[in-house]
């Protein structure tokens, strides 16, 4: 099909928060990317909580029905927005988990070829350190990354309200371009039609 007389139909993001907190700078993130999505895109969450921790005996046996519901939903999804803090200079164990059982078995696995974009809301480096490696993780795994535009939201408690919002406008329009970078990397690696 020719992508230049097709009509695009809207890209399907699954945002993925890697913070169980209630107040989580990096959930309200994805909150603020549904605001400032562009046109042709949307985005539905994904709550890592019931994800039970990976065990090779649990998956012979049949992936759990969270577990199930995880991967299904990556399946269908065009592209995935991942929101990850940083821990000890790495993404948390939680994020970690949730990957662990989406990419088995490796062939295939729904994260295989599925563009994704990373962004990170935390302390003074803005989850740098988390961000590359989960980068890192995320190569394994063969999941198509977007290089650029990246973000990085430094000082996260001085970006975001008591209710969750994200007020600084540099930081929304930057997470406006790192959404604009994801709907265009997923029409030039899969044209939407």
């Amino acid at each position: 099909m020719n992508s230049q007389n097709s009509v695009h139909r809207a890209i399907k993001v699954l945002g993925i928060s890697g913070s169980l907190r209630v107040g989580s700078y990096n959930t309200s993130l994805l909150r603020a990317a549904a605001d400032l999505l562009p046109e042709g895109m949307t985005l539905e969450l994904f709550d890592l909580a019931a994800i039970p921790l990976y065990n090779a005996d649990t998956e012979a046996q049949g992936f759990p029905p969270t577990v199930r519901e995880l991967r299904e939903r990556i399946a269908a999804a065009d592209a995935l927005l991942i929101a990850t803090p940083e821990y000890n200079y790495s993404i948390p164990g939680v994020l970690k988990n949730a990957i662990d059982w989406a990419s088995r078995p490796p062939h295939p696995s729904p994260l295989d070829s599925k563009p994704t974009a990373i962004v990170g809301a935390g302390g003074r480096v803005g989850t740098a350190r988390a961000q590359l490696h989960l980068r890192q993780i995320l190569m394994h795994t063969n999941t198509l990354l977007l290089g650029r535009p990246e973000l990085f939201v430094q000082r996260a408690s001085e970006q975001f309200d008591a209710a969750g919002n994200l007020t600084n406008e540099t930081t929304r329009e930057a997470l406006q371009a790192v959404l604009e970078g994801l709907a265009g990397w997923t029409r030039r690696l899969y044209p939407v039609a």
